[in-house]
């Protein structure tokens, strides 16, 4: 194998990395993302635990656990804020230097949550210091994996992109798994009065470890050979719209020009689309549906996280594969296969569910989640970045991906909560929630041309 990455070709950048910066940049879009479900993750696990009793004084238990709740909620919120602040210096500076800060304000922002004083210490001020880190931490993640999706995609040769920028939805399993393993040795080696005091803080500072050791990986990362080829950029910054258009219009760059006066309007659309049409099954299956499991169908709690476990294990197969499929086939293609076939196994995996028989169980959701959550998953990594142009690409991606996930995850919980309330319990109101999701991302894959290896230099979207 070459030392050097990209062959000649329109779709490849002519600024080459060596082998070695691939894995580096793998390695830290991998570890960005992995840290942050890892720190989102143990913030779940601490709100429905313990943070209740900790940050929360209240004679009503249950409002303390509300309360407890909203703080989670309220990272989702400053996401969104982070991705377009953030999103927007990595299109003028570079994308290097971002993802720097972004792991670095997330992670210690974690660090920091296991440091906090309780309410029987300071009162109303600890809830107001967690609500303060938790925006901080949310703020920092909403550019994370849209900026490792954008870093990966712009060092990975064409035909490879796929199957290395997988690995930033494989950071979502690790850091997922990671955060519950380690709150399941702690419940399981500490008693509760003790995890209560002081031991839910453990997880929290030792966190530290992995952000120290990301922040060393991305320090020694090179920035993305797109960044640097790109003609609007000039001694590390981009050029200013009226510089571009001065330059492009001397020069006689077509392609600048155009990417100047026409809106990407159709490309926002698609990516939206498809990114709502994940992003919707993913608060469906991996947020309602466990819930569902467990209240609805009243079977035995244990089962929801065991359920998870083997399935996000089994992730570890399908989000590379798919990866692969999408570079070998077109990730069009591919998505328009998920999501066909997404929508033909709803009905028989909620069928395998409400069987209430413990296999069936397994079976439909292992299914229902690695195709329907992790499969597009995987194609949507490397798509969102793929379709935008080189000068919008980490703004419009970030933006999109936050927006698009804030709505569907928000909505799609509460309102299946509501409606199988409604039809006292049925599983029809999940079914048709997890068709009209997936029924996005398969008109959006319809609609747009195809995308797969085009020229990520070109500064004009992909449609």
């Amino acid at each position: 194998m070459s030392d050097r990455l990209g062959a000649p070709g329109t779709a490849t950048p002519t600024a080459t990395r060596s082998v070695g910066d691939l894995v580096r940049a793998a390695v830290s879009g991998w570890l960005g993302t992995a840290l942050e479900f890892m720190d989102f993750q143990l913030y779940s696990l601490a709100a429905a635990l313990v943070f209740n009793k900790v940050f929360f004084s209240s004679n009503d238990p249950a409002m303390a656990v509300v309360l407890a709740m909203a703080t989670y909620g309220v990272g989702y919120v400053a996401r969104p804020l982070g991705a377009a602040f953030f999103a927007r210096i990595g299109d003028r500076l570079g994308r290097k230097q971002v993802l720097f800060y972004t792991i670095l304000l997330m992670g210690a922002a974690t660090t920091l949550i296991g440091v906090l004083p309780t309410s029987d210490q300071v009162g109303i001020l600890a809830p107001i210091l967690l609500v303060v880190l938790r925006l901080a931490q949310g703020f920092g993640a909403g550019a994370e994996i849209s900026g490792a999706g954008v870093m990966l995609s712009e060092y990975a040769p064409a035909n490879r992109r796929g199957i290395i920028a997988s690995l930033v939805a494989l950071g979502t399993n690790c850091g997922t798994l990671f955060a519950s393993g380690v709150w399941a040795l702690l419940l399981g080696v500490i008693v509760e009065g003790d995890v209560v005091a002081w031991g839910w803080r453990l997880p929290f500072i030792g966190s530290a470890l992995i952000m120290v050791f990301a922040l060393w990986v991305r320090f020694n990362l090179k920035e993305s050979p797109v960044f640097e080829q790109r003609t609007d950029v000039v001694d590390g910054r981009a050029l200013s719209r009226e510089e571009m258009i001065a330059n492009a219009t001397e020069s006689g760059d077509t392609r600048t020009l155009e990417a100047a006066h026409r809106k990407p309007v159709k490309a926002v659309a698609v990516s939206f689309l498809l990114r709502f049409g994940q992003a919707g099954n993913s608060g469906m299956i991996q947020t309602y549906l466990i819930s569902f499991i467990t209240v609805t169908l009243a079977m035995n709690k244990a089962l929801g996280p065991e359920i998870v476990l083997v399935s996000s294990l089994i992730g570890f197969l399908t989000i590379p594969l798919v990866g692969y499929l999408g570079d070998r086939f077109g990730r069009r293609r591919m998505y328009i296969v998920m999501s066909s076939l997404s929508l033909l196994l709803i009905v028989p995996t909620l069928l395998a569910i409400t069987s209430k028989e413990a296999s069936g169980v397994f079976v439909g959701y292992a299914i229902v989640h690695n195709i329907s959550v992790l499969g597009l998953a995987s194609l949507e990594n490397i798509s969102l970045p793929e379709i935008f142009g080189a000068r919008n690409r980490y703004t419009l991606t970030a933006i999109v991906r936050e927006i698009a996930a804030v709505i569907a995850t928000g909505i799609a919980p509460i309102v299946a909560a509501a409606w199988v309330a409604a039809t006292t319990g049925s599983a029809i109101p999940i079914i048709a929630l997890l068709g009209i999701f997936t029924l996005c991302a398969l008109v959006a894959a319809v609609w747009a041309p195809e995308w797969t290896g085009r020229d990520l230099t070109d500064p004009r979207s992909a449609m």
